[in-house]
């Protein structure tokens, strides 16, 4: 006899039930998104379009929380949301084409590079569970594969990018490991640069002692960590330096942070660490106090330190002003969002994708706010860049520094106000605030009474956003934005 097959039988692609469901909250991601990113570098376009467009090197901790985010909405049940998030990362993602040093064309839409870009998210998961002692069975590798070629197919790419069965996967993935791969600039910036520099979370600003100290131990660990985890044919082509003992820090690190599974739940889930890495201590959410009471601790403890440690650490740069920041300050917190020391229409692009990242624009928002700021980047050319090199550098930025506040960033504030204004009143109420900032919503200082209840007037929106934006004042709910890490 006959059984009809009942699909309800089979497990779930996508949200709780499916193989990648269990494996998100793991906080071995940590270790497996580093590498994957940096296997994600070492393709030629990829690494171009990192160097020309990303914030990774100024804001690590936004892109991080961004990718999560990104991850979180096309990996759970909800069609829709999946749906809505794949145009936006699609869009996001046509914007990002030109040519490297080398002259080579770059394209983020290239089908060969988003896959490739799915194919080290699986490869790391894989990987993660195995170095850490706890490899996944055959069977739940195959689900796992299964799952990315879904996600991959939600953008509406090619299926043929990535191969049809997990055995023509692994002669695909060596294949590009082998043949494809390169010691990019973006690569060598993200295992070197970025471990050794890397900007303080918002949570630890203003603490560098602190901060010196945790770097200075975490940055060429994780380093380290990374490079050894990498393929080891890689390394070789690529020339990476394999330290003496980084296999055997690798592998505890691994197998340490799985221990965290036996911690009580939700502990460690990757969620609350990043919300906690962006909570602004001026947020209505009810931890704030706890984060700022800590962070209060904190800064007695890095005090304590500089006091009783042989070491020495660079000294904190001089507090400018109440309520004011310098011009260099401003240029490299704020105007140069890909941190090459210029401003181009990348860090004013990336400015942009934040914030209709931050209130979920549709796609003619999306475009009106982008044209908005490319319009502002026409004006900032023809009054900054003086010797015509199409770039500003900061130099010029403070030889001419009010210009920054004409019609076009008027403009660009209007677009704005109207875009967070989701129904349209011509009022920000708290709740429209909360999603655009983040952050408590003022009443003392940038709110106004109408009809009994506090809103944030079209006026005063424009007139805060041009106040931070052309130039030196300090802002609660902007820096949050667009100026930490």
């Amino acid at each position: 006899m006959s059984h009809a097959t009942d699909d309800s039988a089979q497990p779930p692609l996508f949200g709780p039930g499916s193989q990648f469901h269990e494996l998100f909250d793991d906080p071995r991601w940590a270790f497996a998104m580093v590498r994957a990113t940096v296997l994600e570098a070492a393709h030629p376009q990829i690494g171009a379009a990192l160097i020309d467009n990303s914030t990774f090197v100024t804001h690590p901790w936004r892109r991080l929380r961004n990718t999560y985010l990104s991850l979180q909405r096309m990996f759970g049940a909800d069609d829709q949301v999946r749906a809505k998030e794949a145009a936006r990362l699609n869009r996001l993602h046509t914007r990002l084409k030109g040519r490297d040093a080398s002259n080579r064309p770059y394209d983020a839409m290239d089908p060969g590079v988003r896959a490739w870009v799915v194919a080290t998210l699986f490869e790391s998961a894989v990987t993660m569970c195995r170095l850490s002692g706890r490899p996944l069975s055959p069977s739940a590798v195959e689900r796992l594969y299964g799952e990315f070629r879904a996600y991959h197919a939600a953008f509406g790419d090619e299926t043929g990018q990535l191969p049809l069965t997990l055995a023509e996967f692994w002669a695909y993935y060596d294949r590009m490991v082998e043949e494809e791969l390169e010691n990019t600039e973006a690569m060598r910036i993200i295992l070197y640069k970025l471990f050794d520099h890397l900007p303080a979370p918002p949570l630890l600003n203003g603490l560098p002692t602190l901060w010196a100290l945790g770097r200075a131990v975490v940055g060429p660990a994780l380093g380290a960590i990374t490079v050894a985890a990498l393929p080891e044919s890689f390394r070789r082509r690529a020339g990476l330096p394999e330290l003496l003992g980084a296999g055997a820090l690798m592998q505890g690190a691994y197998l340490t942070v799985d221990l965290a599974r036996f911690l009580p739940e939700g502990w460690l889930r990757p969620q609350n660490i990043a919300d906690l890495l962006a909570l602004s201590p001026t947020s209505d959410d009810p931890r704030a106090r706890t984060v700022t009471a800590l962070h209060e601790r904190m800064r007695r403890a890095g005090a304590l330190l500089r006091l009783i440690t042989p070491m020495s650490f660079r000294p904190a740069p001089e507090a400018p002003s109440p309520g004011q920041r310098s011009a260099e300050e401003f240029f490299r917190d704020v105007l140069d969002q890909t941190g090459d020391g210029y401003v181009t229409w990348p860090d004013l692009a990336a400015m942009a994708r934040e914030l209709c990242g931050r209130l979920d624009l549709d796609e003619p928002a999306e475009t009106r706010l982008y044209d908005a700021f490319a319009d502002w980047w026409r004006e900032l050319q023809t009054v900054l860049d003086t010797d015509g090199d199409g770039r500003v550098s900061a130099e010029e930025y403070a030889a001419a520094a009010p210009s920054l506040a004409g019609p076009a960033l008027i403009k660009t504030a209007e677009v704005l106000f109207d875009a967070a204004d989701k129904d349209g009143d011509q009022r920000i109420d708290e709740a429209e605030y909360r999603a655009l900032f983040r952050t408590a919503f003022h009443r003392d200082t940038t709110g106004e009474a109408t009809e009994g209840t506090t809103v944030y007037t079209r006026g005063a929106f424009v007139r805060d956003f041009l106040s931070f934006m052309s130039g030196r004042r300090l802002s609660t709910p902007y820096d949050p934005l667009l100026a930490e890490s």
